[in-house]
């Protein structure tokens, strides 16, 4: 019976993602079909083609695209942008979903490129995944540390939100992913797909040298002494005193 469940939820994981992808394709094609048939109804009559929605879709896409392109239409959106921009909750849903699809969208050659980067202080030992949003500070209000800083956002798994921390450049290094790729990892909490328990001994300890660098197995060496203070250990100092002990 657990067998039967495990390969249930795992046909579940499998079906679903299409299952839902296929949904909202369909979704659209429905809504730009009775768009179409709505919009184009007084002009053609009853001659209807189907398809015809999906065309003129893409056809206004490119349109809206190509008259945010042109620096003589810039002024034409700010008019259309106006009730958007002032109303007080639209506002906010507004320029929070407009500042998102800015930060994907493409951009010039000369532009900098966007980067994903490690968030690593100095002498810790824990990092963060993050996307760089801002690559200076010298334009912000007066009360943000300055100097060679940067803007890092770091996003919450499952999308529930995220934290935008500033910090020094030297703490920050480059990796080899795509934005698309790290908010995707981003979303599903960085989880490695068939990723097990660690393998334990039967007391529940994790096995020798575990955490030490050494083989399992191994037999680690006893603590000589704290890195941070320099001094021996209370184990050397009883190993010294009685060697049989």
């Amino acid at each position: 019976m657990k067998r039967l469940s495990q390969y249930f939820v795992r046909g579940l994981l499998t079906v679903l993602p299409i299952g839902l992808t296929l949904y909202v394709l369909y979704a659209l094609v429905v809504w730009s079909e009775r768009a179409a048939l709505t919009l184009l109804r007084p002009f053609i009559g009853d001659f209807y083609v189907p398809g015809l929605g999906l065309l003129l879709t893409a056809a206004i896409v490119l349109l809206a695209g190509f008259l945010v392109s042109a620096h003589a239409t810039s002024r034409l959106l700010q008019w259309v942008e106006l009730p958007f921009t002032n109303l007080p909750v639209v506002k906010s849903i507004y320029n929070s979903l407009k500042s998102f699809a800015d930060y994907f969208a493409p951009r010039a050659k000369d532009a900098p490129a966007q980067q994903v980067v490690v968030v690593r202080p100095p002498g810790s030992a824990w990092e963060a995944v993050g996307l760089v949003t801002r690559q200076s500070v010298h334009d912000l209000p007066t009360g943000f540390l300055r100097g060679d800083r940067v803007a890092v956002y770091l996003p919450m798994g499952y999308m529930i939100g995220g934290y935008t921390l500033f910090v020094p450049r030297s703490w920050i290094t480059p990796i080899d992913m795509s934005v698309e790729e790290a908010m995707r990892s981003a979303l599903i909490a960085w989880m490695a797909a068939g990723a097990g328990p660690v393998s334990t001994t039967a007391s529940g300890a994790a096995p020798t040298g575990a955490g030490t660098g050494a083989a399992p197995g191994t037999p680690s060496s006893p603590a000589v002494g704290d890195a941070a203070s320099g001094q021996p250990s209370p184990a050397a100092e009883r190993s010294t005193i009685n060697p049989s002990a």
